[in-house]
């Protein structure tokens, strides 16, 4: 196998285009050192998003993203083998986005680092924690990476 990652829009608008999108998380398994990865990129609606959230986590209301993992999946081989699916709203991108003055293109590729993160095992806590969290300061520098340099600039959730 290898870094596989496939995006659908299925006629959702984003700011950032498929191709950036897949190119951000192919980023980010590669800085993580993965060998192996199957990564589907779902752009949805807040309503999908919101069932997906009650249905899986048992949170109401849409949020911005959600990621599934599965890690050396049965008959897999012995090199592990991620393969993950991530689900990204980029309306609740933009209303974050206008809530905290920042870009919705940042916002976006933060989604998409963030839930790549996610698939690879990584975790935060939720509350005031969560920016300060050893994964919360990994994005940031993934993010500035991958935009070429470029500072994310400062962002609370």
């Amino acid at each position: 196998m290898s870094l596989i990652v496939d995006v659908t829009a299925d006629g959702i608008r984003t700011p950032l285009a498929r191709a950036r999108i897949r190119d951000l998380a192919l980023g980010v398994l590669r800085a993580e050192r993965v060998r192996d990865a199957l990564v589907s990129i779902a752009l949805v609606s807040p309503q999908h998003i919101a069932r997906l959230n009650r249905a899986h986590l048992g949170h109401s209301g849409p949020t911005d993203v959600i990621s599934f993992a599965l890690t050396n999946p049965p008959g897999g081989s012995a090199r592990p083998v991620i393969v993950g699916d991530i689900y990204i709203a980029p309306d609740v991108a933009r209303a974050n986005a206008e809530r905290l003055r920042g870009s919705v293109r940042l916002e976006v590729a933060r989604l998409v680092v963030h839930g790549t993160l996610h698939v690879l095992g990584h975790d935060h806590p939720d509350g005031d924690e969560r920016t300060s969290s050893a994964m919360w300061r990994r994005q940031e520098r993934l993010l500035a990476k991958l935009l070429n340099g470029s500072t994310p600039g400062k962002r609370a959730r």
